[in-house]
Order: C-alpha cells, then structure tokens, then sequence
C-alpha cells in the first residue's frame, strides 16, 4: 500500500528506464515525493528548479557520470548539503573510494535488494531533515537574540540619556520627576520586551498575527513625544507634530512603538542638530501612513537600495555613533511592519533631509 504522509523529496538518476520505474514505485510506495532523470545533464537541472533531500545517483553512466555530477555539483555549488547515494553495479575497491571522495555518503550495490535500499534512504532523509529542523531552530533562536539585543537599545539608551542629565546637577529641581519618569517607563518597556521574548519565545512576527491587534495613531505619536521629547529639548532641537487624524490601524501597539521608537533614534543618531517632523496622512485606498522627517544628510542614491538590507551600515562619518548601530533596525522594522500587512520604505525629503514611511491597513475604531 502506498503511504499517505510525504517523507521527503528523492531524485533519482540513471540511464536506464526500468530502473527509475522500479525505484521510483518502490519509494513512491513509502510516501517519498520522487522525481527522475534520465542523465546527468538532467539531473543538474532537475535539482536546479527544486532542491531534493537526497539524490540516488548512477555511478556509471554514458556521456556525465556520477562522479561528472558531484563534480558540477560542487563547481556550481549547488546542494552543498544534499546527501548523495550512488548506485553501483561496480564493487571496483578504488571508485567505491573516489566515490566517497568527492562527497558521497553512501552507495547500494545494483541489483540491489529493497530493503537495503530503503534502509539507507530512510537514515541518509531522516539525517538530513533533523539537521535541518535544527538548522530552522537554531536560526529562530538567533533571529530572537537579535530581536531582544536590538530592541533593548532604544529603552536602556533612553535611561542612560535620564540618568546623565540626572547625575549633571543642571536640572531644576522641577524637572527631576519627568526624567525619573522617563526612567522608569523605558525600564518597564524593556522588561516587556525580554518577558514577550524571553519567557513566552514570541517574536514580532507571532504578535502581529494578531488579528483583533489595532492602534491608533495619535496613541503612538503621543508615545513618541513622552519618550523622546526631553532628549530634543536637551539637544536644543524640537520634535515637531503636524496633522495627526484619528485613524487606527492594524497592528500591535507594543509592535508599533518599536518602530516609531527604531526611525526616531535612527534621526536622533544620524541627523543630529535636526528638527524631526511626524505626521500622518492616507496612504493606498485602506491604508493610512506615518511618516517621520528630518534634515540631515538623507541616504545617498547609491545606497539607498542596501538601507533595509540586516546588518547593513550606511552611515559615515563619526565611527563612535556609526559602530554603535548593529545595522538590524531597520530591516527587523521593515519585517514587522510586512507582517501586519503594510510597507516600510525611504524617501528623499524634499528640499533635503530622509524621510522614512510607514503604511499600514486602516480599520475601524472599536472603542
């Protein structure tokens, strides 16, 4: 009987027709996703178009034979990390060497018997996807130190900006309980980040799966000019508000805040001495944008297109600020706001200066 369950993708190569319908009933029967080639010209672009999880390869075969395939393979790097089984009628001792020499990691005898040949099928895919769901973990992992170390910066960045002015001894002492407070809440925002992260392993990506997620607007404007407002003011630049509308959108506040928090740090950083702009406008029919601008020195036209790239620095000039961005921001900002369904993206300001826009789905205001 023929399994149900798909347990993998098999290509199967060799010049002889009854063989691939022997081997390709035979694994199609234990559920494997089989495809075939004929040479090993077609094998090459067989696994080109789809990249299978293991390549049963004839050994000797006219024209390119098995070993002229792991040699393109390899040229082409191409399935680095695809095993590769050949079929042999040979027991010749030095090509069952070179086989393994040029990459194989194992080879059935031809005419083989079935259970040998699903045996090793069967361990060589079952190695091969375990490393690959520990590949996908161990990736996940990563993205999420990444998340946590980059969304850390902004709030501990605000409470080490508080805590100088605090330690200088300038401040009236009228204005000591807002820096306290700022203090505060940028701790209480971290401490969020790390218990979503951390303690419940979401990302942004599981948080704007939300559907019932929504905020509006002029919530987060507010939020910006609370945390970053006395850091303008010390600078002796303003943060300008312009048209706020009452529109809500669809997305997790928490989720929001840390991109509005990404581009206003990102103007702080990289236009200093510059006013900042926020306003909100409608975007494509449904959508409604945010917008921040500044007058710095924008983003050159030659590396505009590298701006959301991860780990990708643009700026230049003094290298304490520059190496102190981890070049993630505003990929990882990009990707959140995708995942509620919108678009992040740069412009040119006019009469100079950036300006970053975020667009995302409108919806009805449920309070």
């Amino acid at each position: 009987m023929k399994a149900h369950n798909n347990r993998g993708r098999v290509l199967v190569v060799d010049d002889q027709p009854a063989n691939l319908r022997v081997v390709s009933a035979l694994l199609e029967r234990q559920g494997y996703d089989v495809s075939i080639a004929e040479n090993g010209e077609g094998a090459l672009a067989v696994a080109e178009t789809q990249a299978p999880d293991l390549m049963l390869l004839d050994m000797m075969m006219p024209g390119m034979d098995g070993f002229g395939v792991m040699e393109e393979i390899r040229v082409r790097a191409l399935l680095p990390r695809v095993p590769v089984v050949f079929l042999t009628a040979a027991q010749d001792r030095a090509l069952l060497l070179r086989a393994f020499e040029v990459g194989a990691v194992d080879y059935v005898v031809k005419p083989f018997i079935p259970e040998e040949l699903l045996a090793r099928v069967n361990a060589h895919i079952g190695l091969k996807l375990a490393r690959d769901r520990l590949e996908h973990v161990a990736r996940e992992r990563q993205e999420l130190v990444n998340l946590v170390a980059h969304d850390l910066k902004n709030p501990l960045s605000s409470v080490v900006f508080a805590s100088d002015i605090l330690v200088s001894g300038t401040l009236k002492p009228e204005r000591i309980p807002r820096y306290l407070e700022v203090i505060r809440e940028s701790a209480e925002d971290g401490l969020g980040y790390i218990r979503r992260y951390l303690e419940t392993q979401a990302t942004a990506r599981k948080a704007t799966d939300n559907a019932e997620a929504r905020v509006a607007l002029a919530a987060i404007v507010e939020w910006i000019v609370g945390r970053y407002g006395l850091q303008f003011e010390d600078s002796g630049c303003r943060l300008r508000v312009g048209e706020i509308g009452p529109a809500v959108v669809a997305i997790d506040e928490v989720v929001l805040r840390q991109v509005a928090g990404n581009l206003i740090s990102n103007a702080i950083k990289y236009a200093p001495g510059s006013d900042v702009d926020l306003d909100t406008d409608r975007g494509a029919p449904g959508y409604r944008r945010l917008r921040v601008s500044d007058r710095g020195p924008g983003v050159p036209n030659d590396r505009q297109r590298e701006l959301f790239t991860p780990f990708t620095r643009i700026a230049e000039g003094d290298p304490a600020r520059v190496g102190a961005s981890s070049g993630l921001g505003l990929s990882l900002a990009r990707q959140i706001v995708s995942n509620a369904g919108g678009q992040l993206w740069y412009e040119d300001r006019e009469g100079g200066g950036a300006c970053f826009v975020v667009e995302l789905p409108e919806v009805p205001d449920l309070t």
